[in-house]
């Protein structure tokens, strides 16, 4: 019988077919999903069933660190918060990354609110610092000049005038990459659109991002889907 504990090594195979998945989202190359959830099953004695789950649970890891879940699969948010770490760091080290810690932060966070009611926390006078490896892309400044400009001070998604005025009293938008640069996006300007704070947050944790995406994509003939 298939012990209920998942080993390091079943959630390492699931993250690793999930990314090649995800990967393949990305170029538009089709694939089965049910493929890998049998090969898995197979390897490892779970049912199919289980892996697809799982792979849902992969997506919510991804959700809490604002990035795009894998078409179809749902964020699935019963996880656990120690799977959610080891998920997390396995995604980082498939992608050649450093662990930052982002979803697992975000998982406490959900499970406290989940809570009917906890004491007040007395908090971190003086929090801990951690110094970690983070990647850096390299951006063009003129790619966001142009793209600021070209919005001329309304978010390009909802069309609202920008929030509010820099010291320089200049409208605040925000730089967005569709196609994230981590995921192997260009920096140029049929990648990259304005938005305003709001709008931006949504694009990274929104339950309807890859719809809005989508409109944005017939609405703004500037940009091209990479």
């Amino acid at each position: 019988m298939m012990s209920a504990i998942w080993t390091e090594e079943e959630l390492e195979a699931s993250v690793l077919a999930y990314m090649d998945m995800r990967k393949k989202d990305s170029m538009a190359e089709p694939y089965i999903k049910k493929s890998y959830y049998s090969e898995l099953s197979k390897r490892f004695g779970r049912t199919e069933k289980a892996f697809e789950y799982r792979m849902q649970n992969i997506s919510y890891v991804m959700s809490l660190m604002g990035r795009k879940w894998v078409k179809g699969l749902k964020p699935a948010k019963h996880v656990g918060s120690n799977h959610i770490e080891i998920i997390e760091r396995l995604v980082s080290k498939v992608e050649g990354k450093s662990y930052v810690g982002q979803a697992t932060f975000e998982g406490q966070v959900w499970e406290l609110k989940k809570k009917k009611s906890f004491s007040k926390p007395s908090g971190e006078i003086r929090p801990n610092s951690v110094t970690s490896q983070v990647t850096k892309y390299q951006r063009d400044p003129r790619v966001k000049a142009w793209v600021l400009k070209e919005a001329e001070g309304r978010c390009e998604n909802c069309d609202n005038i920008a929030p509010f005025l820099t010291a320089e009293g200049e409208p605040f938008l925000e730089v967005h990459h569709l196609k994230h640069l981590a995921d192997g996006g260009s920096d140029t300007v049929t990648n990259a659109i304005a938005l305003c704070p709001n709008c931006h947050r949504e694009f990274h944790y929104g339950q309807s991002m890859a719809s809005k995406l989508e409109e944005l994509y017939g609405k703004n003939s500037r940009l091209i889907r990479e």
